[in-house]
């Protein structure tokens, strides 16, 4: 049973993938670590895999369908790919099982991933509600362009240590900086995602022994909830679609912080 809803929440993040270009990604992690079971650094490692393959199939979708703009698309991956490969091959295997230990409180490796996944989603989840008033001028001043590839880049350690898309974070650029359409932007974002994810999944060849039988059943269901996603897009105000799930994903944050701070 606990499978099977763990593949039904599989093909809602999929359908939430293809709807809003990378909100549903954020999901995958905590589906498998609280429903499957997983521990942090192996379930962060097949979200990049799943959420990777589930973005290439939608970017192909999306150029078929003329809504990807690639050269905007790889300039805002390479620098945010580079970041999430060295977070996978490099940070992930030397972060110790248990970092601080002080008069019975313990400070473990998946308290502090799952802690700063929760705090991310925190992070997407507020644009998701409110309103971007004059979001623009803030964001590109931001983002200048000089420092701009630095940022992508630290961007991406923190895609590769909680195994997000990051969506969340490329979409908002593509709009404001890059001046794209939503649509446009959630299209190219998908393709961002899955070079991002795809890239960052290399680094944990050697050092995670992977069920791929597993894998490519949460992903198939995935890929078909992102078929789902992208045609239903054309008929779901994406508005209204945002603001509930940017709740639901505020909740799901709250959830992560009192599992692992208060209930451990």
């Amino acid at each position: 049973m606990i499978d099977y809803v763990g593949y039904v929440c599989a093909l809602g993040m999929g359908i939430v993938l293809g709807l809003t270009g990378g909100g549903g990604s954020i999901m995958t992690v905590p589906i498998l670590v609280y429903v499957f079971g997983l521990n942090p650094v192996i379930a962060a490692a097949y979200s990049l895999f799943i959420v990777g393959t589930t973005a290439t199939f939608g970017t192909i979708q999306n150029i078929k369908n003329n809504n990807v703009v690639i050269k905007t698309g790889l300039l805002f991956a390479i620098p945010s790919l580079i970041g999430v490969y060295i977070s996978r091959m490099f940070l992930i295997p030397i972060i110790p099982e248990v970092l601080l230990q002080i008069d019975g409180v313990v400070l473990t490796r998946r308290l502090i991933l799952m802690t700063l996944f929760a705090m991310i989603m925190i992070f997407a989840a507020l644009p998701m509600i409110r309103e971007r008033k004059h979001a623009d001028e803030g964001i590109t001043a931001v983002y200048h362009k000089f420092w701009m590839p630095v940022q992508l880049f630290f961007a991406g350690v923190i895609v590769g240590l909680v195994g997000a898309g990051g969506g969340f974070l490329f979409i908002p650029l593509l709009i404001f900086v890059a001046k794209l359409p939503i649509r446009k932007a959630a299209a190219t974002s998908l393709m961002i995602i899955a070079i991002n994810s795809l890239i960052g999944f290399t680094g944990d060849l050697p050092n995670i022994t992977m069920d791929w039988k597993f894998l490519f059943a949460f992903t198939l269901f995935s890929v078909i909830g992102i078929f789902i996603g992208i045609y239903a897009n054309r008929f779901i105000n994406e508005k209204r679609l945002k603001v509930g799930f940017g709740y639901f994903v505020l909740l799901m944050a709250g959830y992560i912080l009192i599992k692992e701070i208060i209930l451990t």
